[in-house]
């Protein structure tokens, strides 16, 4: 699985690296960003929660 995050979408709400902090982290400015491209399938369930919690529809996962 890969994982793609929109910046310009991002409105900074938290919820993709606080739900899901071993696939999102902060930015210094509160904005989340992805901590890798790939997603480690123990990190699959995680990345889906973190995304499906986006009020901006901000996170793209893209299944292998």
């Amino acid at each position: 699985m890969k994982v793609e995050l929109d910046h310009e979408r991002c409105q900074g709400h938290g919820r993709c690296y606080v739900l899901a902090s071993t696939v999102f982290e902060s930015d210094d400015d509160g904005y989340g960003f992805a901590v890798s491209e790939d997603i480690a399938p123990d990190d699959e369930d995680a990345a889906r929660k973190g995304a499906g919690n986006c009020p901006e529809d901000a996170i793209t996962l893209i299944e292998s």
